[in-house]
């Protein structure tokens, strides 16, 4: 589950997005509608599509949050990643596919757009809403990624309630600049067909988000591990125990963004007694939950490393 402070987080990051995109996809309609520019229209469809997609992760974090039941014993923490693979679906199926005919069709029949000023009037407004809720969506981000890279962090994040909004946001300012570059070079020039280039640049643009947010999605789907930092972490907190021989192996699986599911293999000292080996075992997931409180569950199984390796032998040679 996703803590508070996180979802909080999350949360103003969306609503920024939502209510910057519904505004600046009313007034795109209306100048694309006015002027015909096709570089306007696929702007337009693209902010319509941002706002249902954070209508969608806003959906994708109420769902995560419901307590885990009977059918579900680790809970519904996976439904964010769902919804956010649904999202970068839409942006390549809707914006870029959209974005990309419309282009097409423009090259292929151009006409000069009417009234070019609206035009410029409203992709200047749309930058500055759009740069406003890309600095919200930005600082956030810059809160959880820590001494990482910009593309480090998107990588290794596994919150993508943030990083979709984020590239979402990118997407949009880039595909902004293209729009402008694009309507101004084809009224300078006299050549209509360049707003139709225009429109083709921001389709590319929006594939080449959607692509990236599928495959981030994708590997959270699955299944991803913690962090290397916080399975070591763990792996010494573990080894430092009494009665510890060995730590075998540390399994962890991220189930949300703030929910990580931890399997221990562990060498116990075989003078151990059953009364010692529960406490041992009590202490050991008292104090990894304590140091790490995103983890919500762990199981450990005692097995001793010749056994250990014995079936890692067996797996392998079955796999």
């Amino acid at each position: 589950m996703v803590s508070d402070m996180d979802v909080s987080g999350s949360k103003k990051v969306i609503f920024a997005a939502l209510a910057g995109n519904g505004l600046i996809a009313i007034t795109k309609l209306s100048a694309a509608a006015y002027t015909g520019s096709s570089a306007m229209l696929s702007e337009a469809i693209h902010s319509l599509v941002d706002t249902g997609n954070q209508g969608l992760i806003l959906y994708g974090l109420k769902r995560s949050a419901k307590p885990a039941d009977d059918r579900h014993p680790f809970g519904y923490g996976p439904e964010l990643y769902f919804w956010s693979f649904v999202v970068a679906i839409l942006i390549f199926g809707i914006g870029a596919g959209v974005s990309l005919y419309e282009g097409i069709e423009k090259v292929r029949y151009p006409h000069a757009a009417t009234d070019v000023m609206v035009n410029y009037i409203v992709l200047g407004v749309a930058m500055i809403f759009e740069a406003g809720a890309w600095l919200v969506a930005y600082k956030e981000f810059n809160k959880r990624r820590g001494a990482l890279s910009l593309v480090g962090a998107i990588a290794q994040s596994k919150d993508p309630s943030v990083f979709t909004v984020l590239l979402e946001d990118s997407a949009a300012m880039s595909g902004l600049i293209v729009a402008f570059v694009g309507i101004l070079l084809a009224d300078l020039l006299e050549m209509p067909v360049l707003d139709g280039a225009a429109s083709i640049g921001i389709g590319l643009i929006l594939a080449a988000t959607a692509a990236v947010l599928a495959y981030e999605c994708k590997g959270l789907l699955i299944g991803e591990s913690a962090v290397p930092a916080t399975v070591e972490s763990i792996r010494r907190e573990a080894r430092a125990h009494r009665g510890v021989e060995r730590v075998n192996e540390v399994l962890t699986m991220h189930m949300g963004p703030g929910d990580i599911l931890l399997n221990l293999s562990i060498d116990f000292d075989s003078g151990l007694d059953a009364e010692d080996l529960e406490q041992a075992v009590a202490e050991i997931e008292r104090d990894i939950k304590t140091r790490h409180p995103e983890v919500k569950r762990i199981f450990i199984e005692a097995q001793d490393w010749a056994a250990h390796r014995r079936e890692r032998r067996r797996e392998e040679k079955g796999s």
